[in-house]
């Protein structure tokens, strides 16, 4: 197998230079990261994309949990800015906060099946 090393060891410092000026500050892209790389959060975010509005419930039921973790991983979500809730009469029903986070949810699933 062939090594994937540089045989020059010397960075081109004009472009470590505009890159690193181009990069902002990416703390909130890793919170959102971190918030989905948890499987049962991903699987909640993912199931909003499938029926846009769940109320705690059918969370429970959909990832096969009881009412208290679903409303814990429904909470992250939403003090992480990844969902958004509503009550309906003794109800609380969830969704996901924009459509950048339906995105974000939809592409990564997609890339990963790809082959």
């Amino acid at each position: 197998m062939k090594k994937e090393i540089c045989a020059i060891t010397k960075a081109d410092a004009n472009v470590v230079q505009r890159v690193k000026g181009g990069i902002p500050d990416l703390t909130s892209v890793v919170t959102i990261m971190k918030a989905l790389a948890d499987e049962t959060r991903l699987k909640i975010a993912y199931a909003l994309t499938i029926e846009p509005r769940l109320c705690v419930c059918d969370v429970a039921e959909i990832i096969g949990a009881s009412v208290a973790t679903a409303s814990h991983h429904l909470r992250y979500l939403k003090e992480h800015r990844l969902a958004k809730s509503e009550r309906v009469g003794k109800q609380i029903f969830y969704s996901l906060a924009d459509d950048h986070i339906y995105q974000i949810v939809t592409i990564a699933y997609e890339h990963g099946e790809e082959k």
